[in-house]
């Protein structure tokens, strides 16, 4: 995990995960540094990390007063429960669907838990953080949140871009890709994490994405994207074209047979699985029914 400052702030708590055949995918949390301090999401729970351990080097988790999480998958709830028993006074701000999906792993503490819901807004003493729902999301319990103060957009799933490396996956810049790879990959995204948005009705997903355009964020953190500063009307832009892109399908079992053969004793290299933007136009994506 590597540690990056956007502004005065914002501290990124920046990790990653390789992903065979698409890239190695940001996973990042926050912490932003208010009266009040807020701890956004909490990182993976794979053995090898230690989120606290990690937080510990940005903010005493005692001091830690509110642990937003913008929805319940395990890359974003790791080292909740670590964090909650460092963290006395801290309370989780999440959905009532999300406390109830989180529930049925381990209960939460309701005294802990405070309910907000999208245009809800939460004052953590010296700015205002303002609950959205993003265009695009892979849970129903999805809220993301504008810093008034800081002009920066938490947008969790939304605007997600596999990276082609480690070092640019945990990375403090998603521009250091030129406009047309950064597209490419957030559109590949979306398609994997949001495939419901091929059957939308198009003018109606545009009417969710407009909010952000009006909010007009000088800075985008999301989850699985490196920090994006100046560049969020171009991706708004790049989003707004999700319904329209190429269906992602995964590897299906004959090719993981032929990945798996590949790493036996004097078997064949495993060749790699083509990401679909570099598939001519109409091939079917790895896995795809034909």
């Amino acid at each position: 995990m590597t540690m990056h400052r956007v502004g005065r702030d914002i501290t990124v708590l920046a990790d990653s995960l390789e992903v065979p055949g698409i890239g190695f995918l940001p996973v990042n949390a926050f912490v932003l540094h208010a009266e009040q301090p807020v701890v956004v999401d909490t990182g993976l729970g794979l053995p090898d990390r230690n989120f606290l351990e990690s937080l510990g080097s940005v903010v005493d988790p005692a001091d830690v007063r509110w642990i937003w999480l913008t929805h319940p998958d395990r890359d974003h709830t790791g080292g909740l429960f670590a964090l909650l028993e460092a963290a006395p006074r801290a309370r989780v701000v999440t959905t009532y669907i999300g406390a109830g999906i989180m529930s049925t792993e381990r209960p939460l503490p309701l005294d802990r838990v405070f309910l907000l819901n999208p245009g809800q807004s939460l004052d953590v003493g010296d700015r205002t953080l303002t609950a959205f729902r993003p265009p695009l999301f892979d849970s129903p319990a999805t809220v993301g949140f504008y810093d008034d103060r800081a002009r920066a957009c938490f947008s969790s799933d939304c605007f997600g871009a596999p990276m082609p490396s480690e070092d640019l996956a945990q990375g403090d810049d998603a521009g250091a890709l030129v406009p047309e790879q950064l597209r490419a990959a957030q559109l590949l995204w979306a398609t994997v994490d949001s495939p419901w948005v091929h059957a939308v009705d198009v003018d109606r997903f545009l009417a969710t994405v407009r909010p952000l355009r009006e909010m007009d964020p000088e800075t985008v953190l999301g989850t699985h994207l490196p920090p994006a500063t100046g560049l969020a009307p171009r991706m708004v832009d790049t989003i707004s074209g999700a319904p329209g892109a190429d269906p992602f399908f995964g590897p299906d079992q004959a090719a993981l047979e032929r990945m798996l053969a590949g790493f036996e004793p004097g078997g064949p290299a495993p060749g790699p699985v083509p990401a679909p933007e570099d598939m001519p136009a109409g091939t079917p994506a790895p896995g795809a029914p034909t």
